[in-house]
């Protein structure tokens, strides 16, 4: 208008149209303004964006890359500082779920609000509905499996941690956090469990290696022991008795040799069960008649019912460990204690139970007493090595059922035996063409 519409070099209007041209030209500056304005805000905005998408990026590269506990807790804290402009701490659970102060964290910490924080799983203190008037914020590193964590942050500006986008970041570093030490965490037990299973293979080895060796000089020891009481000219009462203690004494260190080697043999995966259909009646027999020395003076009782069903299972294995609780309780039972051993059939399975009304079980070793190499009491003198519980366990449980402790009414230990048990097969019927045979054969020895 000023140099092109006339009056030139005037802003007067002499024309209406030109009015209207003015009107069109200034809506349309407007709305082109606006438009560039908007258009230039989204930029900003993705670019904030972008930036934002690149650090947690390169933080979750750097933080997959650690294998260790300290350098995720000091890559976490230089992080979360750097990106939000805060005081950092992050503290960390001990073993009862307690969180330990670190050496350097913000003057207004409240350990208590962090342990809120952590046990809870929510967050607390600045922003939040708790604690909103704190200067410091506490939120959780929750990971898959639990809580991992608490970072805590007191940042320089409160207005600065308002903003959604900057807020949803801080969400997402403290999962990246937690993720993190949760994967830590496990890499630790993988590699606990892995040493703990190549000692465990070395110890079976050398349990396998030392037992099977031992046997035979073991062996001969019994025999020359055994053959002493043979020969003539009878020995003296003292020197009988004697004799008869080192048999004793053999065959006591012949059954641990024994379950040294069936348990090397069992955690290795090398035994295979001889299944048959055994009576228990014979296999407790068995079993006793082993240890007659070792319960000369203890009371024994059995009450087995005539009608208990035939039961399959590896006759040798069982006798083994009926052996090992009748003498684990000979053993931690003073002279003169009762050991009862009864038995009852139930429509799908077979319940034995090896009780005494000896001292019992210490408090709190109900189940580590079935762990290898683990005694009743740590600080015991008889003789042993802490495997005939353990071992008696795993045969049971290679059957496919349980061995469990209780206390027994009116003292002492009551150990339950569960096993599976089915209808044995029947026997097959004679056909009429064999029992002909054999009469046959009867008559013809006769004649």
């Amino acid at each position: 208008d000023f140099f092109f519409v006339r009056p030139y070099y005037a802003l007067g209007v002499e024309d209406s149209k030109h009015l209207v041209t003015f009107a069109v030209m200034l809506a349309a500056g407007l709305l082109v303004g606006q438009l560039t304005a908007g258009l230039r805000y989204s930029a900003r905005v993705s670019q904030n964006r972008e930036e934002r998408a690149r650090v947690l990026f390169e933080f979750a590269r750097e933080l997959s890359s650690q294998l260790e506990l300290e350098p995720i807790v000091e890559r976490a804290q230089a992080a979360v500082a750097g990106t939000f402009q805060s005081q950092v701490a992050v503290l960390l659970p001990d073993d009862d779920g307690r969180l330990r102060a670190p050496a350097q964290m913000p003057d207004e910490v409240d350990l208590g609000a962090a342990q809120w924080c952590f046990d809870r799983g929510a967050p607390a203190g600045l922003n939040t509905d708790t604690l909103a008037g704190s200067k410091c914020l506490y939120l959780p590193l929750r990971a898959p499996m639990r809580v991992r964590g608490v970072p805590v942050l007191k940042p320089r500006s409160r207005r600065l941690l308002q903003i959604p986008e900057l807020r949803q970041q801080l969400d997402t570093f403290a999962s990246l956090i937690g993720i993190s030490l949760e994967r830590v965490h496990y890499v630790e037990v993988a590699r606990q469990a892995a040493m703990t299973i190549e000692t465990e293979r070395l110890r079976n080895t050398v349990l396998s290696s030392l037992s099977h060796d031992l046997r035979t000089p073991v062996a001969a020891l019994m025999g020359l022991a055994e053959s002493l009481l043979l020969q003539p000219p009878p020995l003296a009462a003292a020197q009988s008795e004697t004799a008869r203690g080192l048999v004793e004494q053999a065959r006591r260190i012949s059954r641990m040799l024994e379950n040294l080697l069936e348990m090397a043999r069992l955690s290795a995966g090398a035994t295979r069960l001889n299944l048959g259909w055994n009576a228990l009646e014979e296999t407790v027999g068995t079993a006793l008649a082993a240890l007659h020395g070792a319960l000369t003076r203890h009371t024994l009782q059995i009450d087995l019912p005539a009608d208990l069903p035939l039961v399959e299972y590896d006759a040798l294995l069982m006798e083994r460990v009926f052996a090992n609780l009748v003498e684990n309780a000979a053993k931690y039972t003073p002279p003169g204690s009762r050991i009862r051993i009864e038995a009852r059939a139930e429509p799908h399975q077979l319940i034995v139970q090896v009780c005494d009304n000896g001292p019992g079980l210490p408090p709190g070793r109900e189940q580590a007493v079935f762990e290898a190499f683990e005694r009743g009491s740590r600080e015991d003198a008889r003789p042993g090595v802490g495997l005939g519980l353990a071992l008696a366990r795993a045969i049971i449980q290679a059957h496919h059922g349980s061995l469990t402790v209780e206390p027994a009414p009116g003292g002492g230990a009551c150990f339950r035996i569960t096993l599976p048990r089915r209808d044995p097969p029947e026997a097959p019927e004679e056909s009429p063409l064999a029992d002909a045979a054999v009469a046959g054969s009867h008559g013809t020895g006769t004649g």
